[in-house]
């Protein structure tokens, strides 16, 4: 083991002293060397990482982990659902002053409880998949038990309060904080640290909704970025466990529970999808703006930041007396909506409130998502849009079908994770008739919405929370080593060249390649390949800025702009 690091250690002071801007001081191996035996324990956890034998042990793991998470998740869903039926019987009492001034004071205190829970443990706020996304990245290092706890009691107080917020998020953070809890009781490198945190977050939303598929695609697409065969196995495993620990506890049926109309769209009305597709791209556009301008609004109030959560506690109070509705993270509306409950001027009003309701909510950085909020804005944009077409010659009965477009394209918009808001539909929906108008208005949604360019939004929440951070401020120790892997699309600038061409920033080293089905150990002269996977070791206190500065390496940009 110790020969293998003498040679990542010669390969390092040459990547550092002929691409870099370190001194020579600084780039002397002796002094960038932990001891043998952490360079010994370093070697081993690498080759575990990168062979077969380490690639199975995670698929096990990857068990382990979806019952874990699967049973926090769950345990999660049970508390908000007994939360809202609380909620819900309350409610119709309130009819006389004395009652809602009680009511308003169980807010106040509920407030204040989870504001100065926000105010301890800042990586409570929101929904938590930002912060999920960072720590894999490498931008933080939670305390897994003390942020679990907090986030569990506190997204438990916003639902009982009436917040317009969705557990998926929080369910995807306390998954991942639950399988950062068993991995480090283990002796793992920190990339597989990395896939098991992915696997966790997985199983998180896999037993929100009942949606393996969707869990795994979103794990993969939006958290982890990456589709390499060492992560989709593992995180395979771990959704469909979380989603049979899932089943267990709310039987086999599908999360939204309604009936739907089995029978497809005729071609004729296939046009259709071509307007809703970038109506739902505007409307999503038009929500990120909001959204983060809103955001940007909160901090610039007079009010402490930590005191934010306490407001829309007050104008839930004031929805449960006039509009209560819009209260929660909005199944009941869903359930409406499928029941054709609503005239179209009331699904206006809701459409409104829920919108306006859901953004002050999330905004305050009070413990909650907007996973699901989101979806039923989308539901009510695609149910009006259904109504309205019923005008232009479409059959009543299938008016209700843009319903789940509309989910779809809103998520396609906002999150820009097309193929999961695909997924996560027909799975909750339980129904492959509308496979086609789904892809179609997902993916003219997303289009829309990136011409427009509105960017992914959690990619820009998770830019918000990393603003304030120290540029060297490190999310591990300085002598512990970390494997970064980058995938190379077609465009990239690395593609075609030689691997000692590369500005390599600082001390690192591409100590693999995985090329289709083979690894290739890269030596000075390997050429890299459009989809080839680098896994680059460097130190883990340096991961951050490592990461970065590859991002801008591997940049288009950068290529045509002559600066490689």
């Amino acid at each position: 083991m110790t020969c293998i690091w003498n040679n990542c250690k010669r390969n390092i002071y040459f990547l550092a002293t002929e691409h870099s801007a370190v001194t020579d001081k600084e780039a002397k191996p002796a002094e960038q060397t932990p001891n043998p035996g952490e360079a010994a324990k370093t070697s081993y956890k690498i080759n575990m990482t990168l062979t077969r034998k380490g690639r199975n042990r995670l698929i096990w793991l990857g068990l382990v982990i979806g019952a874990v998470s699967g049973l926090t998740a769950v345990a999660y869903r049970l508390a908000l659902q007994g939360l809202e039926r609380l909620r819900a019987q309350v409610i119709p009492g309130l009819d006389d002053p004395w009652s809602i001034f009680f009511y308003f004071a169980v807010l106040l205190i509920l407030g204040l409880i989870v504001c100065l829970l926000v105010k301890s443990e800042p990586l409570i706020k929101g929904s938590g998949i930002p912060q999920v996304e960072g720590q894999l990245q490498g931008y933080f290092n939670p305390r897994w038990l003390r942020v679990l706890l907090k986030k569990f009691a506190g997204g438990c107080l916003c639902i009982l309060g009436g917040l317009s917020l969705g557990r998926e998020g929080p369910s995807i953070q306390l998954g991942a904080l639950a399988a950062q809890g068993l991995t480090e009781k283990l002796n793992l490198s920190r990339t597989d640290q990395r896939y098991l945190l992915t696997c966790g977050a997985c199983a998180g939303l896999a037993a929100a909704f009942n949606a393996p598929l969707a869990g795994l695609m979103f794990g993969l697409e939006e958290i982890q970025k990456n589709f390499s065969s060492r992560a989709i196995f593992p995180a395979l495993i771990a959704s469909v466990t979380a989603d049979v620990v899932s089943k267990l506890f709310f039987g086999t049926g599908a999360s939204l529970g309604i009936a739907l109309p089995t029978d497809a769209l005729p071609l004729q009305f296939y046009w259709l999808y071509l307007l809703l597709g970038p109506l739902m791209g505007l409307f999503g556009a038009f929500y990120n703006k909001v959204l983060f301008g809103l955001q940007k609004a909160y901090r610039l109030g007079p009010w402490p930041e930590w005191l934010q959560p306490l407001f829309p506690f007050v104008l839930a109070g004031v929805l449960a007396l006039f509009l209560p509705e819009v209260l929660g993270g909005g199944h009941e509306l869903i359930t409406g909506m499928a029941a054709e409950s609503f005239t179209l001027r009331m699904l206006l009003i809701l459409l409104v409130g829920k919108f306006a309701f859901s953004m002050l909510s999330f905004c305050s950085g009070a413990p909650g998502g907007i996973f699901f909020p989101l979806l039923v804005l989308g539901g009510l944009v695609g149910t009006i849009f259904g109504y309205a077409a019923v005008a232009l010659g479409l059959p009543q009965e299938m008016a209700l079908r843009f319903m789940l477009l509309g989910m779809a394209g809103m998520f396609a918009a906002v999150v820009r994770a097309p193929l999961t808001g695909i997924i996560l539909v027909l799975e909750m929906s339980a129904s492959l008739t509308q496979l086609i108008g789904l892809a179609l208005v997902a993916g003219l949604s997303w289009l829309t919405a990136d011409l427009l360019g509105a960017r992914p939004v959690y990619e820009q929440m998770l830019d918000n929370l990393t603003a304030s951070l120290p540029k060297d401020a490190p999310a591990g120790k300085k002598e512990e080593q970390s494997i970064i892997e980058i995938t190379l699309p077609y465009k990239s600038a690395l593609v075609g060249k030689r691997v000692r061409d590369i500005p390599w920033p600082g001390q690192v080293l591409v100590v693999s390649i995985i090329r289709g089905n083979k690894q290739i150990m890269p030596k000075g002269d390997t050429v890299m390949e459009s989809g080839d996977v680098l896994a680059v070791a460097c130190y883990a206190g340096e991961e951050m800025l490592i990461r970065s500065a590859i991002d801008d390496i591997t940049n288009w940009a950068n290529f045509r702009e002559g600066k490689l």
